[in-house]
C-alpha cells in the first residue's frame, strides 16, 4: 500500500550476505485433485530480499510457498540496480550494475524450490533528469533496456563476471536461477509509485498516470519479450503453472482512488477509470494483467461489494467489475493477484484491523475464491512478518516478534496447486 517502500527505505535494512546450502530439504504440498493451476506466493520484500535470507526462507520453507514477488528497482533507492548510468546498458555484466542483493535472493529461492516474481520500478535520477523515482523515464527506451538486460541476467544461462559473484553462496560461478515472472512496475494509479497522477490539459484534467503507464507497459514487455529462457530451468520448482516462456503483468494496480485530480500530489485514480484511461492510451500488448484487491476496511471480507461512492474500488467481492472491464478491452486475459491481505487488531487498531480468527478465515476463503476462477493465475499474500512500525502495515502471518497467528497454520493448510 501507499507506505509501504518509504518505510522500508527509513528502515535502511542492510544486506546480509548468508550461506546457501547446496542443497536444502524441501517438503511439497501432498498432491491434491484440483481443477485450478493456482500458484500461491508472498510478497515480503523487508523479510525476504533485505533482512536475514536464511531465517526467512525457513519460514518460506514452513509455508509451502510457491512463489515470491519482490520490486526489481531499476533505481531511485538505496536498491537501486542502475542508479548510475551504465557503460553500456545492454550488458548484464557492465560494472555500474549493482544486483548483489537480487542475485542473491535467486539463489536462494532456487534453492528452495520457489519461483520468482521481479517487479520492475523506480526511475534512476539519470533517466528522468532527476525528477525522482516516481516519474517516468525522459526516454522509454532506456527502461525498455533496462528490461531486456534483467531478464538476460536471469534467463537461466547467464554467469555473473568474477567482479559480481559472491563467494559466500552456493555455486555462484554457475548461471543465475531463471525469473519468467515479471511485471510492469507497482500500482501506477497510486503516487507512491508514479508521478503525475494528473495533468490540466486546457480546461480538463487528464489522467497522465495511464499515459505514462502505457508506455511503462509496452517498454518492459518489449524488453523481456526479447529474450529467451533456458526450456529446463523451471523444472527446479513447485506448482502447475509454470510457463516456459517470459511472462509479462502489466497493470498492478491498487484497489481504490480519490480520483480528485485538485490534490495534486495526493491524487490518485481509481483502477477502473485507469484502465480505461490506459487503454484509450495504447496499453498493450501484455501477457496477462495484475491487480491488488485489498479491502478498505477490516470489517469487509473477501465477499464484500464495495457500494455508493466506493463503487469505482476494486476488492475481492468486485472481481467481476475488472474482468468485465479487461474482457471489453483485451479480450480473455488472465488475472494474478499480486497482493493480498488483512492487518490485525491487535496491533492495528485503526479501520484496517481485523481479528487474528478473521484474517485466518479470509485468508483461506479469498484462496478459494481464487481458485474457482479459472481466469485467475496466481495468488500473493503480504505479508509473511508485520512491519515493526504501527504506521507501516501488519498484515503479516506472525506478529513482528515472531509469533505466529492462526493465519500461518491457515497458510500452510492452503491447497498448492
Amino acid at each position: 500500500m501507499s507506505n509501504r517502500i518509504a518505510l522500508l527505505a527509513a528502515a535502511g535494512v542492510a544486506a546480509v550476505s548468508l550461506a546457501v546450502p547446496a542443497a536444502l530439504a524441501h517438503t511439497t504440498a501432498p498432491k491434491r485433485a484440483q481443477s485450478s493451476h493456482l500458484l500461491i506466493g508472498i510478497n515480503d520484500e523487508g523479510f525476504t530480499l533485505y533482512g536475514n535470507p536464511a531465517k526467512a526462507f525457513q519460514a518460506i520453507r514452513e509455508l509451502k510457498v510457491q512463489v515470491i514477488r519482490v520490486n526489481l528497482y531499476w533505481g531511485g533507492n538505496q536498491w537501486g540496480v542502475a542508479n548510475k548510468r551504465p557503460k553500456d546498458a545492454t550488458d548484464p555484466g557492465d560494472s555500474s550494475y549493482d544486483w548483489a542483493i537480487y542475485d542473491r535472493l535467486a539463489r536462494y529461492a532456487w534453492s528452495n524450490h520457489v519461483q520468482l516474481m521481479f517487479s520492475i520500478v523506480g526511475t534512476p535520477p539519470w533517466a528522468n533528469n532527476g525528477k525522482g523515482r516516481t516519474a517516468p523515464p525522459t526516454n522509454y527506451d532506456d527502461l525498455s533496456t533496462f528490461a531486456a538486460t534483467a531478464a538476460t541476467r536471469y534467463n537461466g544461462f547467464f554467469i555473473p563476471p568474477a567482479s559480481q559473484q559472491d563467494p559466500t553462496l552456493a555455486g555462484p560461478t554457475a548461471p543465475l536461477p531463471v525469473v519468467n515472472l515479471w511485471t510492469a512496475w507497482n500500482e501506477p494509479n497510486n503516487p507512491q509509485f508514479l508521478t503525475p497522477q494528473y495533468k490540466k490539459a486546457g480546461s480538463k484534467w487528464v489522467v497522465e498516470s495511464a499515459i505514462s503507464y502505457a508506455k511503462i507497459c509496452d517498454a518492459i514487455y518489449q524488453g523481456i519479450h526479447t529474450v529467451t529462457i533456458d526450456p529446463g530451468a523451471l523444472t527446479n520448482t513447485t506448482g502447475k503453472y509454470k510457463p516456459t516462456k517470459e511472462i509479462v503483468a502489466c497493470g498492478v494496480t491498487d484497489p481504490r482512488g480519490n480520483d480528485a485530480p485538485s490534490l495534486l500530489k495526493r491524487a490518485s485514480v481509481d483502477p477502473l477509470t485507469f484502465l480505461t484511461a490506459a487503454h484509450a492510451a495504447g496499453m498493450g500488448p501484455f501477457d496477462v494483467y495484475a491487480h491488488n484487491p485489498y479491502a478498505s476496511a477490516g470489517t469487509e471480507s473477501p465477499t464484500y461489494v464495495p457500494k455508493g461512492n466506493g463503487a469505482r474500488r476494486v476488492q475481492f467481492g468486485n472481481l467481476s467489475a475488472l474482468f468485465s472491464l479487461l474482457t471489453k478491452y483485451y479480450g480473455q486475459k488472465h488475472l494474478w493477484i499480486t497482493e493480498y491481505g488483512y492487518q490485525t487488531n491487535p496491533p492495528d487498531k485503526t479501520v484496517f484491523g481485523t481479528s487474528y480468527a478473521n484474517q485466518a478465515a479470509w485468508l483461506t476463503q479469498s484462496v478459494k475464491l481464487a481458485r474457482a476462477n479459472p481466469r485467475i493465475d496466481i495468488y500473493i499474500w503480504y505479508l509473511i512478518k508485520d512491519e515493526p512500525v504501527l504506521g507501516g502495515w501488519q498484515s503479516g502471518l506472525e506478529t513482528a516478534k515472531g509469533v505466529k497467528k492462526p493465519s500461518w497454520t491457515a497458510f500452510v493448510k492452503l491447497p498448492k496447486g
